[in-house]
């Protein structure tokens, strides 16, 4: 009898357990990827989604980091571009203490904390977590046309960058895939999101799962801002809404952005430094027409040109702000 109310005790505690299971669903924790919950809460799959192999994600980073990979055969492939890496603009780490703002100014500070590069673009961490890429006034930059195409579809933006920003080839499908699975390895964690116990509480224990997806994706930015500016008025006054500039803070914009591409081993010709010769030719065009006062190459870059394709991005006020010019001035002219 004994072992009979064993085998009963033991079918009623797995009922019990089944039926717990049933009314709780899942708990997520912060090493789960982001997708798989919003996957569970009913999100669809992106168009870009693909399960890449840990060959592909290696090949990708390659890409990503040094310009070049080796293909199946373990040849060495050409450049995609004899200008630029993908990192010359881009991090590959979080860059924002909050990503559900873009605000260049606790980028800053999180740049001087980590000693991150302070750069135009944005960080390709989370990019497979966005739904739409070349936002805002890039279209006023490439055109309509190629806005129209690469402006929800990650695969030819990847390209977009590849010929356009990067005066670059296209790159070969398979290439592509693999840039592509590195992305998918630097996707949000939902530790990313920051969220508090309330937030968890929340998650784990919704039965809407279509309203707790709308507020899950609060917690983060689906698009990267990205809106052009002009110099001021009056280059000496500056930008009027701005504070007095703090030469502090503009040595770390000089230091974490200008010195990423304007030292010995960038990709710009024009070197800089901290030295007193480098500083007084900024000051000398500072308040000039010309592409090499700071005002006008911030906000407008430089074009490629015939016989001189690499050229200067310029800054979205999304990723470099009007006070932070002001902060740069002052360090210039200080020094």
């Amino acid at each position: 009898m004994s072992k009979i109310r064993f085998v009963f005790t033991l079918l009623a505690v797995s009922v019990c357990l089944l039926s717990w299971i049933q009314r709780n669903p899942n708990k997520w924790t912060g090493s789960d990827n982001l997708y798989d919950v919003l996957w569970d809460l009913g999100e669809p799959k992106p168009p870009h989604y693909i399960v890449p192999t840990q060959k592909q994600i290696e090949q990708g980073r390659e890409i990503v980091f040094n310009g070049r990979t080796r293909d199946a055969n373990g040849k060495k492939t050409t450049y995609v571009s004899r200008y630029y890496t993908c990192i010359t603009c881009h991090n590959t780490v979080r860059e924002d203490p909050d990503i559900s703002i873009s605000d260049p100014e606790t980028r800053l500070d999180y740049a001087i904390k980590y000693k991150l590069p302070f750069l135009q673009g944005t960080t390709f961490k989370g990019i497979v977590n966005r739904e739409s890429w070349y936002n805002d006034d890039y279209i006023k930059k490439y055109g309509s046309e190629k806005i129209k195409m690469a402006h929800k579809d990650l695969r030819k933006s990847i390209q977009l960058c590849a010929i356009e920003c990067s005066q670059g080839r296209l790159m070969k499908q398979w290439e592509l895939e693999a840039v592509l699975a590195y992305y998918w390895s630097l996707q949000w964690k939902m530790s990313d999101l920051k969220l508090s116990d309330a937030d968890w509480n929340k998650l784990n224990n919704s039965k809407d799962k279509e309203a707790t997806r709308k507020w899950l994706k609060t917690k983060y930015l689906q698009k990267s801002p990205a809106h052009f500016y002009k110099p001021p008025k009056s280059l000496k006054a500056g930008y009027e809404d701005t504070k007095k500039g703090n030469p502090e803070r503009g040595k770390a914009v000089y230091d974490l952005s200008c010195l990423w591409c304007h030292n010995n081993l960038g990709v710009s010709h024009y070197v800089l430094d901290n030295s007193t010769v480098s500083l007084q030719n900024l000051r000398y065009n500072l308040y000039k027409n010309t592409h090499f006062s700071l005002y006008y190459i911030i906000t407008y870059g430089t074009y490629s040109v015939p016989g001189h394709r690499p050229y200067m991005p310029h800054y979205p006020i999304e990723r470099l702000s009007k006070q932070q010019i002001e902060d740069l001035k002052s360090y210039i002219l200080k020094r």
